[in-house]
């Protein structure tokens, strides 16, 4: 099997903890946290959204949550 590395990207990224800290979260009463992000991959129920999560921008504009663990390991400050 070939193996490959990800192209290094910059991204934007903000922290959340609350409504407003990232304009694509949006209260959900139909998620457990109450925060919901609609991505690429959920265009019709939004994908949750836990605060301490990282609001990723991707390389053509979308948004998705990251787990801080996951974010920590993936991403450095530039």
């Amino acid at each position: 099997m070939a193996r490959y590395r990800k192209i290094p990207v910059e991204i934007e990224a903000v922290q959340f903890f609350k409504i407003g800290d990232h304009p694509a979260v949006l209260a959900d009463d139909r998620s457990r946290t109450g925060f919901a992000i609609l991505t690429l991959e959920s265009t019709e129920i939004g994908q949750e959204v836990t605060p301490g999560d990282w609001i990723i921008t991707g390389i053509h504009g979308e948004h998705y949550p990251c787990k801080p663990d996951i974010f920590e390991k993936t991403y450095e400050p530039v």
